[in-house]
C-alpha cells in the first residue's frame, strides 16, 4: 500500500486558505480527509446545541466539496487518538496535518497527540488558519502578553496580513480505499424536537453561502457598518460570524476580500477590521489566560457577591423579563441562533446587573443558543460586560434598557418583530409599556401582568443593587488586601 497523509479537520471545514490541506497536497501523496466528532475531550465546553446544528450542515457542505474535487470525508466518533491510530495503522499514513485552535483542552489534547504520532514515527505538522497572527507570537513592549485592546490592535496593524493559502489542484489525490466511517446521522446533531425550525429560514450553514455572505458584506453593507452596525432593526452587521467559528471562512480571505472591494481605511471598512481585531483579541486572551472561561480575570471579582436566582435566570432566558428590547434579544437568539450585538451588551449587562446573576450563566447560555458560539469570543465579552476582564466595561457603568432601545431602536421596529404582543405599542411607549396611560395599552391590546410581564425589578432598584454589591466586594477586597 503506497504511504497516504492524513488532513485532520476540526474548525477548517473549508477548502481554499487550508494550510493543512495544501500542504497535504504538496506531497503529492494520496489524501484522507478525517473529521472525529469527540465532544468528551472538549469538556466542559463541548459544542451547545445551536452550534451542533450549524456543524451538522457544515459537514455536509465540506464533504460535497471535497467529493467535487474527487475526495470525500471520512467521519469518525470516539477518541480522537485510536481514531487517529487506527488510520494511520491500516493506510500507511505517513504524515498527519492539522490547522491549530487554541481552547486550553484542546491545546493539550492535541499537544500530547503531536508527541504520539512523533513516537510511532509518523510526521505530525499543524499550521495556522483560524487567525491573522498566532496568539504566542504576539506580546507588548514588555514581552507580556496585552490586556488591553487599543494597543494590542495598534500592534496588530504594523504587522504584515498573510495572503490566503491556495489550494492549487483542481483534484484531490485519493486513496483506492478509504478507511472506513460514520455517517453524519450516527453523530446525532439535529435536535429531534425541531426548535431548529426557524433556523432554516435564517441561515445557510453551506461553504458556497459563506463565500456569498462575505461577498455581499463587502459590496453592499461594509460601507455603511459604522454608521448601522449598532441598529438592530437594520441588516447593518456581517453576520459572518458562524463561517469564521467553524472555518468555512478564514480572516486571511476576509482581510483580502475587504482589501479588493474597497480603502481599507474607510470608516466602515476600519471598523469592521477593528472587529476582527477584537476576535484576535479573544484569542490571544484565552491562549494567556487559559483559566478565563470560568474565572475571572480581574482575581478582584473573584468572589463577587452574585445573587443567583433561578426565577431571574429564566426569565432572562425565555425573554420575560418585561424589559422589550431585552426580551426581544433573547428571544431572537432562541428562535434564530444569534442576537445582534448591540443587544447582546444589552441584555448581558441586564443579566449582570440589573439581575445581579453570575456572568458564568449568561455564557453557558450563550454558549448553548447561538450557532457562532465561540469560546475566546464568549469568555471576553462575558468578562467585559461583568467588568471583570480585560480592557473591561467598569462594572458600574449600567446600561438603562429603555435608554439603549431609545437610542438603537427608536421606532421599535426590533421590538415588535420579535415581541409581537408589543407590535401595536407606539414608539413612544415601546421601551417603556409601564409608562403608557391605560388607554394606550387598552388600544395596543397590552395587558401587563397578562399577555406581557410586568418588569422582573425595578430598573432604578436594579441599578441600586448592583452598585451596592460593586461597593460591597471592593469593601471585601480591601479587607483582604489590608490582611495581606
Amino acid at each position: 500500500m503506497p504511504e497516504h497523509v492524513l488532513v485532520w479537520f476540526r474548525q477548517d471545514l473549508r477548502i481554499d486558505d487550508n494550510p493543512a490541506l495544501a500542504a497535504a497536497v504538496k506531497t503529492g501523496r494520496p489524501l484522507i480527509p478525517v473529521y472525529i466528532h469527540a465532544p468528551d475531550e472538549e469538556t466542559p465546553w463541548s459544542p451547545g446545541g445551536a452550534s451542533k446544528w450549524w456543524l451538522h450542515h457544515a459537514l455536509e457542505a465540506l464533504d460535497q466539496e471535497l467529493q467535487s474535487h474527487g475526495n470525500r470525508l471520512v467521519l469518525r466518533s470516539g477518541a480522537t487518538w485510536q481514531n487517529l491510530q487506527d488510520i494511520c495503522t491500516t493506510h500507511n499514513v505517513s504524515d498527519v496535518f492539522w490547522n491549530r485552535r487554541y481552547e486550553p483542552a484542546i491545546i493539550r489534547r492535541d499537544t500530547r497527540i503531536k508527541q504520539q504520532l512523533h513516537d510511532q514515527g509518523i510526521g505530525a505538522q499543524s499550521f495556522s488558519a483560524s487567525l491573522l497572527f498566532e496568539p504566542h507570537t504576539i506580546q507588548n513592549r514588555s514581552g507580556k502578553p496585552f490586556r488591553v485592546f487599543t494597543p494590542f490592535w495598534k500592534h496588530l496593524r504594523t504587522l504584515p496580513v498573510e495572503s490566503p493559502v491556495p489550494l492549487a489542484a483542481n483534484k484531490l489525490a485519493t486513496s483506492s480505499i478509504l478507511p472506513e466511517g460514520e455517517t453524519l446521522q450516527s453523530f446525532k446533531l439535529l435536535p429531534k424536537i425541531p426548535w431548529d425550525k426557524r433556523f432554516y429560514q435564517e441561515w445557510d450553514p453551506g461553504l458556497k453561502a459563506a463565500g456569498k455572505a462575505l461577498s455581499e458584506f463587502a459590496q453592499q453593507r461594509v460601507a455603511r457598518y459604522r454608521d448601522q452596525r449598532d441598529l438592530p432593526a437594520v441588516n447593518g452587521t456581517s453576520r459572518l460570524s458562524p463561517y469564521l467559528h467553524f472555518g468555512q471562512l478564514g480572516p486571511r480571505q476576509v482581510w483580502q476580500t475587504l482589501l479588493q472591494t474597497g480603502p481599507i481605511d474607510g470608516p466602515g471598512e476600519y471598523t469592521f477590521l477593528s472587529e476582527i481585531g477584537w476576535r484576535e483579541f479573544a484569542h490571544h486572551l484565552i491562549f494567556h489566560f487559559p483559566e478565563t472561561p470560568e474565572q475571572a480575570l480581574n482575581k478582584s471579582y473573584s468572589e463577587f457577591p452574585w445573587q443567583a436566582d433561578d426565577v431571574y435566570l429564566k426569565a432572562w432566558q425565555t425573554g420575560q423579563t418585561g424589559y422589550p428590547i431585552v426580551d426581544a434579544g433573547m428571544r431572537q437568539l432562541w428562535q434564530t441562533g444569534w442576537m445582534h450585538n448591540r443587544v447582546r451588551m444589552i441584555t448581558a449587562s441586564f443579566l449582570v446587573k440589573h439581575l445581579l446573576q453570575p456572568w458564568q450563566q449568561g455564557a453557558r447560555w450563550f454558549w448553548d443558543t447561538l450557532v457562532d458560539a465561540d469560546l475566546a469570543s464568549n469568555t471576553m465579552g462575558w468578562q467585559w460586560t461583568a467588568g471583570c476582564g480585560a480592557d473591561a466595561s467598569p462594572y458600574f457603568r449600567i446600561f438603562s434598557p429603555m435608554l439603549q432601545g431609545a437610542k438603537f431602536d427608536s421606532d421599535g421596529d426590533y421590538v415588535r418583530k420579535w415581541v409581537p404582543e408589543l407590535k401595536n405599542m407606539p414608539a413612544k411607549y415601546i421601551h417603556q409599556p409601564w409608562e403608557a396611560p391605560y388607554g394606550v395599552l387598552k388600544q395596543a391590546g397590552v395587558k401587563l401582568g397578562d399577555n406581557y410581564p410586568k418588569p422582573v425589578i425595578d430598573h432604578k432598584a436594579g441599578r441600586e443593587r448592583a452598585l451596592a454589591a460593586l461597593s460591597e466586594n471592593k469593601h471585601r477586597m480591601a479587607q483582604i488586601n489590608d490582611k495581606d
